[in-house]
């Protein structure tokens, strides 16, 4: 039984399968069939090379250069430090325009501090004492303005702190109750973005080729009336975000600006232009700086600012897309044998799961035994 079984099995491998053709009158498996096949050459044209443009060789990864510019002034009143005029010096922090930067729109100052010692903030939980034992020399106060020297002393009639080496007197926590530089939202930011797509040897810059040299000094953006000029406004960026700009200047936030860049280098150059968005990203946003000076009597002070404003990072992204005859072959032969598993299923259906399947099954598979010869026959 054994040595038949093997010798079985060693013919099944020599046997050859054709394929056989049967024409069958089902109206149900014909419409399936049909409806799969236009599902699929739909699949090609509508999603693969209309939506997704299968037929084009991509690049997703453009070298980006971004210039940034804001213009505007504003003079702000402080009861302290007086009038001040900030010009994009003052005001936009680092002072070279890259892919981040910062607008102030509000600040506490703490004017002529110099190093000593002085009462710690009441503000401050860690500098609250009722004796100089709460007061321990050399600890520095938790979240505090600087070193414990072990006294425990008034800060004014109704607090007592401990007294630290420090800057003093300690930094002003008064916030202004609208921010100073309430003009920023009429500033505007001029961004220049280029896009370098490596692989089409291909560039392209967001402003616009014009020879009026005064076209980027009078325009501004709009994505529908004017959308190649890429001077914006503070305001109007605020509100695309989905914010006012009085809300986040008092406190600052962080705004994120997108670039989009989507280049069909199938069509002319001219098409390829960027899309732009913004989001708020984060709110409450502020840091501190200070500057030194010595006074005629060699003593050294400084002027701690405390800025509130808004940051703004600048995202670019993109791609561009040319046709190429590999992609487009890979993609017309996916579909191909898409349409191949259409007639696969077809065919299960048909030969399992129709009622009339054990009669499909035998009319499309048989077995094709070769006539015996005269020999054989008379044997």
């Amino acid at each position: 039984m054994g040595a038949a079984a093997v010798g079985a099995a060693c013919r099944g491998l020599l046997d050859y399968k054709t394929a056989k053709f049967a024409l069958t009158r089902n109206r149900r498996v014909g419409l399936l069939q049909r409806l799969l096949q236009l599902g699929v050459l739909g699949y090609l044209l509508g999603w693969v090379f209309l939506v997704k443009k299968g037929y084009q060789e991509t690049d997703p990864a453009p070298r980006v250069s971004v210039i940034t510019k804001l213009k505007g002034i504003s003079v702000t009143e402080v009861k302290d430090a007086g009038n001040r005029l900030w010009d994009v010096a003052d005001y936009v922090k680092p002072p070279q325009g890259e892919n981040t930067f910062f607008l102030v729109t509000n600040f506490i100052t703490t004017a002529k501090q110099a190093q000593g010692t002085c009462p710690e903030s009441p503000s401050v939980l860690d500098g609250i004492c009722r004796e100089d034992a709460d007061c321990p020399m050399g600890n520095p106060v938790v979240h505090g303005n600087g070193i414990k020297t072990g006294k425990c002393v008034m800060f004014n009639a109704t607090h007592s702190t401990c007294e630290i080496y420090s800057w003093c007197p300690v930094e002003n926590d008064t916030l202004p109750r609208k921010p100073l530089l309430a003009e920023a939202e009429n500033f505007t930011l001029f961004i220049k973005n280029t896009v370098n797509f490596t692989k089409f040897n291909f560039s392209k810059g967001n402003t616009l080729q014009t020879n009026d040299p005064t076209y980027f000094k009078s325009c501004t953006y709009d994505p529908f009336f004017n959308p190649s000029c890429p001077v914006f406004r503070i305001r109007d960026m605020v509100e695309a975000a989905g914010e006012t700009f009085g809300n986040l200047a008092l406190l600052g936030a962080t705004i994120g600006v997108y670039i989009k860049w989507d280049c069909d280098l199938d069509h002319a150059a001219a098409q390829c232009q960027p899309q732009y968005s913004f989001s708020l990203q984060d709110r409450n946003y502020n840091f501190r700086t200070a500057s030194y000076y010595w006074d005629p009597q060699k003593r050294h002070y400084r002027s701690l600012l405390k800025l509130y404003g808004i940051r703004f990072d600048i995202s670019v992204h993109g791609q561009a897309g040319k046709f190429s005859i590999i992609p487009a072959a890979v993609s017309l032969g996916a579909s191909i044998a898409l349409l191949g598993a259409a007639t696969v299923v077809c065919d299960l259906v048909l030969l399992y799961l129709d009622s009339k399947a054990e009669f499909y099954r035998k009319e499309k598979f048989e077995e094709a035994k070769p006539p015996k010869d005269k020999a054989e026959a008379t044997a």
